[in-house]
């Protein structure tokens, strides 16, 4: 990254933010959010509507599970052309095309069915998209990084990314309700489907990654081929990050701990507590979309303008924040005003913290083994706290236990704050005496 000497100014930052690259990967971004949601928190949402009971609205949400595992198939992405005949867009683009193919199928399908009537083939279809919506990020978080020219640029394309993808999510975590007021959720679904099919059309008219050429070619059904494809990258990067690349992996993988276990219990909180779909669809989009760009491009700016570390450092910070805020809401019995203040709080920490990591986590890959190394950090950011926040709805249940459920929800979202200690211990740790080569500020 950067150094003191050579870290760009404001004006400098500005002036980037006009490069080609980063309205393409803006597009990108809105195309790999999409489904983020559809598959997680808003289904759960929906689930808990039609009267499913929390715990399996808890283990409903390992569907994401997919995302988290995306490292086992990342390097047949990154070496195998696409199969079905996509191959011939391109090695990025032809995966990708597939991918977004999967998606729409999976959406329209979806959207046929309700989670009550037909759980157990509502579950695989959502299984289908999570597993084709991980492998589109392979190949877009891939793309992203090829296409930087040097770390400042990488920085405003990340940065990019998150917020077409943070829009895209405000699309399927905010208007999908008031969507959802005229169309019903299985009409949600069908339009969210077309759009999915619009994004797929708008890779079709984008060109390769130039710097996809750079990428070892070569058979990969061969001892030398699978030895490149599939521990070349692991080997790699425990190479190039020594002793520093446990703590490294440690720290992304707690990173936003907090915020996952919580995050299947946010939607039935605003179900229990009568929040109608109306104000969680307006406040979403209004409240929530502001603190979503504000604290996107505030980490961006100050990935930039600062460094790296210190920008992880205060999305760790940041990011319990949102914890408390939902515990507030829960006391609050779904007031109005703590509602939209927690909306604010929420999406701000989100948006801030988010690009914090995905910026540090695009810095620590190497060019050649993009998708899978890249692949692989993401994977370790997402899988513990995707297995932990299966039993967040048993864990809610046992609190209800003995007292009543909104004070349940309290002490549910205030304990899973704690869970950010670990990450802001490791994050100054490394920023102190970690690896040479990431900027830990000017």
């Amino acid at each position: 990254m950067a150094t003191e000497r050579t870290r760009p100014g404001w004006r400098e930052v500005l002036a980037g933010l006009g490069r080609p690259n980063v309205a393409l990967l803006l597009l990108l971004g809105f195309a790999a959010g999409l489904p983020f949601m559809l598959v997680g928190n808003t289904l759960g949402f929906w689930a808990r509507k039609e009267g499913i009971d929390l715990g399996a609205v808890g283990f409903l949400s390992w569907v994401g599970l997919a995302y988290s595992m995306k490292f086992l198939w990342a390097p047949i992405v990154d070496r195998v052309p696409a199969p079905l005949g996509f191959a011939r867009f391109g090695r990025r683009r032809g995966w990708l095309l597939l991918a977004q193919s999967l998606v729409v199928l999976g959406l329209a399908g979806m959207a046929l069915l309700t989670p009550a009537g037909h759980l157990s083939t509502f579950a695989v279809l959502a299984v289908l998209v999570a597993f084709a919506s991980a492998t589109q990020d392979i190949v877009i978080d891939a793309w992203r990084i090829e296409c930087a020219e040097d770390a400042n640029q990488l920085a405003l394309l990340s940065a990019a990314y998150q917020f077409g993808y943070r829009g895209a999510l405000l699309l399927t975590d905010a208007a999908i309700f008031l969507i959802a007021v005229d169309l019903g959720w299985p009409g949600s679904y069908a339009l969210m489907a077309a759009l999915a099919f619009a994004a797929l059309v708008v890779v079709l008219r984008v060109d390769e990654p130039r710097s996809v050429a750079a990428l070892a070619s070569g058979p990969i059904w061969t001892p030398r081929g699978l030895y490149d494809a599939i521990l070349g990258p692991f080997l790699a990067f425990f190479r190039q990050h020594r002793q520093w690349a446990l703590a490294i992996l440690a720290a992304i993988s707690v990173y936003r701990l907090a915020d996952f276990v919580m995050g299947p219990m946010a939607n039935p909180l605003y179900a229990d507590l009568g929040i109608a779909e109306q104000l969680i669809g307006k406040v979403r989009a209004s409240v929530g979309l502001a603190g979503t760009l504000l604290g996107t491009a505030a980490a961006g700016l100050c990935a930039i303008r600062f460094g790296l570390f210190p920008t992880l450092i205060g999305g760790a910070v940041l990011g319990p924040l949102s914890n408390l805020a939902f515990s507030w809401l829960a006391l609050s019995g779904g007031d109005p005003a703590v509602f939209m203040l927690a909306m604010a709080i929420d999406n701000f920490s989100a948006g801030f913290a988010g690009i914090a990591l995905v910026a540090y986590m695009s810095s620590l890959t190497a060019l050649g083994y993009t998708a899978t190394q890249y692949a692989l950090l993401s994977s370790f950011y997402t899988l513990l706290g995707k297995l932990l926040k299966g039993f967040s709805g048993v864990a809610v249940e046992a609190l209800a236990a003995s007292r009543p459920l909104p004070e349940a929800y309290a002490w549910f979202f205030a304990g899973t704050a704690l869970f950010a200690i670990p990450a802001i211990a490791l994050c100054a740790w490394l920023a102190r005496r970690g690896p040479r080569g990431v900027s830990s500020g000017p």
